[in-house]
């Protein structure tokens, strides 16, 4: 998966606000080591959040961005695994596993992600 390609996707499957958090969540869950997805799932992932974090979300504050931005430049920065920590906390609070489970479902029906049987899909 390349970055036009998602950027593509994205381009034909626009994200709502909600789908936008649940990116930023998956993404900071990626930073924080404590996303369940396969590694090559991981990728397509950080490219989805590469082409949407500019775009507003619903639940989360627009300020996780610039977070996200410096941890990633940073990554073995433990100030910043602490507040990204703390953060993930909050988003996944904000978010029901529900909703996550729904925006994964959508990325694979959709099409980004591969579809996978129902028993292998682990949390993001």
């Amino acid at each position: 998966m390349t970055p036009e390609t998602v950027a593509a996707w994205v381009a034909a499957h626009p994200l709502t606000p909600l789908h936008v958090d649940c990116a930023v969540t998956v993404m900071l869950k990626i930073i924080d080591g404590k996303c369940k997805m396969r590694a090559d799932e991981k990728v397509v992932m950080s490219l989805l959040y590469d082409q949407i974090c500019d775009l507003p979300g619903q639940l989360l504050e627009p300020e996780l961005h610039a977070l996200i931005a410096t941890a990633r430049a940073a990554p073995d920065d433990e100030d910043l695994k602490n507040g990204i920590y703390e953060k993930r906390l909050f988003a996944e609070t904000a978010l029901s596993r529900p909703v996550m489970k729904g925006f994964k479902a959508m990325l694979r029906e959709q099409g980004l992600l591969e579809k996978r049987q129902k028993d292998e899909d682990a949390d993001a």
